[in-house]
């Protein structure tokens, strides 16, 4: 679209930390992505400019998520014990 200018309209892009990870951790209710909460994510569009620079300069602080693994190798392992079949696994055909 032009502005009788010749110049063409342009929209400002509303500065946002998204990641395009989206999900909420069950147990800390953030993104897992971006560390905002659903509320956040909800109002982003209608919050001013000074309100989402806060909420950006908190996030950096927040984890969306646990810092320690849930299982891995590590954890398989430790279930298999010295015979190499898991503990829960022992005697089933």
């Amino acid at each position: 679209m032009s502005d009788g200018n010749g110049e063409v309209w342009r929209r400002e892009a509303i500065e946002s930390p998204c990641v395009k990870i989206c999900m909420l951790h069950p147990e800390t209710r953030l993104c897992v992505g971006c560390a905002r909460t659903g509320d956040e994510i909800a109002r982003w569009t209608r919050m001013t400019p000074e309100d989402r620079r806060a909420v950006m300069a908190e996030l950096s602080g927040r984890q969306a998520g646990p810092s320690t693994r849930r299982g891995g190798r590590r954890r398989t392992d430790e279930r298999r014990g010295p015979t190499g079949v898991r503990a829960d696994a022992a005697g089933e055909v």
